[in-house]
C-alpha cells in the first residue's frame, strides 16, 4: 500500500491556505473599489447633471478604457452607489463589509426591508460563512423575522447573558416527508439531511448522535437527537413530536436532562438544555406546562414548507408596535452576468 508522504500533505495544506487568503484579499480590494465608486456616484448624484444617462455614459467610458472588463454595466454601478449609501457612513457596519463577497451583498440589499434586517444578515453571513445558496435559503425562510419573534427561553444561569441560539419556529422544508409520517421517519429524515438541519439550527450546533442512550434504574431510555452547543458549552437534547405540544412532554424532557447532567455532562460544561420540536403548540398551554419546571428548555414549532414572509413581518410589526415597514427601492438582480464575486 502506497503511503502519502507527510510533507506532501503539508505542502497541499499550505497551498490551500494561501489560495484562501489570496481570495480573501481579492474580495477585500474588490469591495473597497466598489465602495469608492459608490461614493463618487453618491457625491455626483447631488448635481443636476446626474441621472440614468450619466451612469450609462460612465459604464461605456469604463468599457472603452478597459476593454472586456466585467462588473461595470450601468446596473452594477447603480448598485455600488446604493452599497455606499447603505454602509458607507455607518461606522458600525462599514468595517464589516469586506468580510463577505459582492454576490452576498446584493442578496442582502435586494431582500432586506430595513437597516436592522440588513445588519442582521450581514453579521450572520460573516459569523456562519454562508455561501450564496445558504444565505438565499435563510432569507427565503424568513430567518430574521423568526429570530426576532422568538421568545426568551429558560437558559441556565451561567449562559443567560448570551444571545439565545433557539428559535420559536424552525423551517425544515428540505425533508420531503409524505403527508403522514411517524416520529421515527422524522428523526431519520433529519439525520439524513443533517447538513441542512445544522444550517437551520446554527453553526455552533455539533451533532452528537441519534437515539442517544441513557440508562436509569436498569432501564434504557433514548433521546431522539443530541447536540453540543459550542458557544453555550452545553449538551442540547432534541425531542421530535409529529403532533401538537402536550404538557406531559415537559416531564419527559426533565427526566432526559437530569440523566444527561448526571451521566454525560463534563465538569466544565453548563447544564444541559432541551428543545421540544412539535408540529404546533398553544403558547398558553406551554406557559402553564413550563411554569414549575426548573429545567432549561424551549418548545418550538417546525414547518415543512417555506413560511409566508409577509405574515411573519406583520406579526413582528404587531409585536413591536412599530409603524408599517416601508419597502426600500428594490435592487433588481439582472440575469445577465454583470457582477463579480
Amino acid at each position: 500500500m502506497n503511503l502519502v508522504d507527510s510533507t506532501f500533505t503539508n505542502v497541499i495544506q499550505i497551498i490551500k491556505t494561501s489560495r484562501e487568503e489570496a481570495l480573501k484579499q481579492v474580495n477585500t480590494q474588490l469591495i473597497i473599489m466598489y465602495m469608492g465608486i459608490g461614493k463618487a456616484l453618491a457625491d455626483k448624484s447631488k448635481e443636476a447633471s446626474y441621472g440614468d444617462d450619466y451612469i450609462k455614459r460612465l459604464s461605456a467610458y469604463i468599457q472603452e478604457q478597459f476593454p472586456g472588463i466585467k462588473g461595470f454595466k450601468w446596473r452594477n454601478l447603480y448598485r455600488m452607489k446604493q452599497f455606499y449609501e447603505t454602509y458607507g457612513e455607518n461606522e458600525k457596519l462599514s468595517p464589516l463589509v469586506t468580510k463577505i463577497n459582492w454576490s452576498n451583498h446584493l442578496i442582502i440589499m435586494s431582500s432586506s426591508k430595513t437597516d436592522e434586517e440588513r445588519e442582521f444578515y450581514l453579521k450572520l453571513a460573516i459569523k456562519e460563512n454562508y455561501s450564496k445558496r445558504q444565505l438565499e435559503r435563510q432569507i427565503d425562510t424568513g430567518y430574521y423575522e423568526r429570530f426576532m419573534l422568538s421568545k426568551g427561553n429558560l437558559l441556565p444561569e451561567p449562559v443567560k447573558s448570551k444571545q439565545s441560539p433557539f428559535l420559536d419556529s424552525y423551517v425544515i422544508e428540505f425533508l420531503n416527508l409524505p403527508e403522514t409520517f411517524h416520529e421515527n421517519d422524522f428523526r431519520k429524515a433529519l439525520v439524513s439531511n443533517m447538513k441542512n438541519f445544522i444550517l437551520e439550527l446554527g453553526g455552533d450546533f455539533t451533532f452528537v448522535g441519534e437515539e442517544f442512550p441513557i440508562q436509569v434504574g436498569g432501564e434504557d431510555y433514548r433521546i431522539d437527537l443530541l447536540f453540543f452547543h459550542r458557544s453555550l458549552r452545553c449538551l442540547v437534547a432534541i425531542e421530535l413530536k409529529v403532533g401538537k405540544f402536550k404538557p406531559e412532554y415537559i416531564s419527559k424532557m426533565d427526566f432526559y436532562l437530569e440523566g444527561l447532567d448526571r451521566q454525560i455532562r463534563k465538569e466544565d460544561e453548563n447544564p444541559s438544555v432541551g428543545l421540544l420540536l412539535c408540529a404546533s403548540k398553544n403558547d398558553e398551554v406551554v406557559e402553564y406546562a413550563m411554569s414549575r419546571t426548573l429545567s432549561p428548555m424551549m418548545v418550538s414549532e417546525y414547518k415543512l414548507k417555506l413560511p409566508n414572509k409577509d405574515i411573519l413581518r406583520q406579526k413582528l410589526q404587531e409585536l413591536s408596535d412599530a409603524p408599517a415597514i416601508e419597502e426600500n427601492p428594490k435592487i433588481e438582480l439582472s440575469k445577465e452576468k454583470d457582477t463579480d464575486d
